[in-house]
């Protein structure tokens, strides 16, 4: 075997499919037996829907996500514009995690890849990984898309160095008898903060951050409607919850993305509050820079060297991740006078300064991601009469008239 992925969510599927893409042979050891049905994400960034639309897959997300023009930095009140973005997708799409995870399980599978669940990995061993029960699972290539705490990662020896959780959110997926009238619905102020946000099967994802904490354990019902009552002024009718969670700021980077035959990539490689809804969209982008490299050393195409360029452009852009999303945590949770004086001026500049919003819009979505290449490569006809993201289709690289594509869409 060529590689071992060490995780099933939606880093590690996509990860598995570009491997294969690109000819290598992947197993994938999930130690869940059946897929998590609470999904923590529900965004999917502008950026991802181009890499989707690079393999193909975009219009099935497409047809089952809910399009909303617009995003949010820090839960200001003033959102910003993404129709002025220069991609296909001037959108966030809602789409449930589990779903996600589903249509990247189906397409990893039909190109070959081989997903094992219930099966948990407990170290790493010569050439491949240990399972619980000793016996070993071989493969040249190991990559941790196990989350935050990533037994890949621990096995190592990789650092995870940064601070713990300061400030607590929460979130609720709930029935409401009496949601806003508005899809999305975003509230701030000194009391706290919340956004409701519309979900499949009748239910409303509710996440807040509470200028009256309760604590770090999970939130009750009742805590949650006494939060948003005290927040919105009504509590929309909630009702019958099907998930209710707390989450903290606890931000971490690992210091090596790669580590000889090791990688992670996803919530294994950096962790942070999951402000503007960025984390499953990073890591996919890991996996969507790592799997092209990794594939095409492991089948002999690149030297060893080349894989040395997944920590050189991947961490950088981690880094700026944890940055953005401590600037939007510090705003968020800003509930004194002053606090509250700065989110104002802040949310006039996006309402009024289009250069200011329209930069604040690129970084949330994904696309201001730069390597020492180059920016990622907008669409753009070709001269055959084909377009570019329709020729990385097949994972292989694109001549432009500007020059050659990557199949990761930047620059070689």
């Amino acid at each position: 075997m060529d590689v071992v992925i060490v995780g099933a969510g939606p880093t590690g599927l996509w990860l598995a499919g570009e491997l294969r893409l690109g000819g290598a042979t992947v197993t994938v050891l999930e130690r869940r037996e059946e897929r998590d049905r609470h999904s923590k994400a529900l965004t999917v960034h502008p950026r991802t829907l181009e890499i989707l639309d690079t393999r193909g897959l975009a219009e099935q997300f497409l047809a089952e996500g809910l399009r909303v023009p617009n995003g949010h930095f820090a839960s200001l009140p003033d959102r910003m514009d993404f129709s002025v973005l220069d991609t296909p997708f001037p959108y966030t799409l809602i789409l449930v995690q589990a779903r996600t995870e589903e249509l990247l399980e189906e397409r990893a599978r039909a190109l070959g890849a081989v997903i094992r669940r219930g099966v948990r990995v407990d170290g790493l061993a010569p050439g491949g990984v240990r399972l619980a029960d000793g016996s070993v699972v071989e493969g040249r290539y190991v990559v941790g898309c196990d989350g935050t705490r990533s037994t890949v990662r621990e096995a190592a020896g990789i650092d995870f160095p940064g601070t713990d959780a300061t400030t607590w959110g929460w979130l609720a997926d709930v029935v409401l008898d009496a949601p806003p009238a508005r899809g999305v619905l975003t509230l701030t102020g000194a009391r706290g903060g919340l956004m409701i946000v519309p979900m499949p099967g009748g239910l409303h994802r509710l996440v807040g951050a509470d200028a009256e904490p309760a604590g770090t354990g999970e939130p009750t019902l009742d805590e949650v409607r006494a939060t948003v009552t005290r927040i919105a002024g009504t509590d929309f009718g909630l009702r019958d919850p099907d998930w209710l969670s707390r989450f903290g700021n606890a931000t971490r980077q690992a210091a090596q993305y790669r580590k000889g035959t090791v990688f992670v990539a996803g919530d294994a490689a950096h962790m942070h509050f999951p402000a503007g809804g960025v984390g499953m969209n990073a890591g996919i982008a890991d996996a969507h820079n790592l799997g092209w490299k990794l594939a095409a050393v492991a089948t002999g195409r690149a030297p060893e060297s080349l894989l040395d360029s997944y920590h050189e452009e991947r961490h950088p852009v981690g880094a700026d991740l944890l940055a953005h999303t401590r600037a939007q945590t510090a705003l968020m949770t800003a509930y004194s006078p002053d606090g509250q004086a700065l989110r104002g001026v802040l949310s006039e500049m996006i309402a009024t300064v289009p250069d200011f919003s329209r930069r604040l819009a690129e970084r949330l979505s994904g696309l201001a991601v730069t390597y020492p290449t180059g920016p990622r490569v907008p669409d753009q006809p070709l001269p055959d009469g084909g377009t570019l993201f329709a020729r990385l289709r097949d994972g292989g690289p694109v001549r432009t008239a500007a020059g050659l594509v990557r199949p990761d869409g930047h620059p070689a």
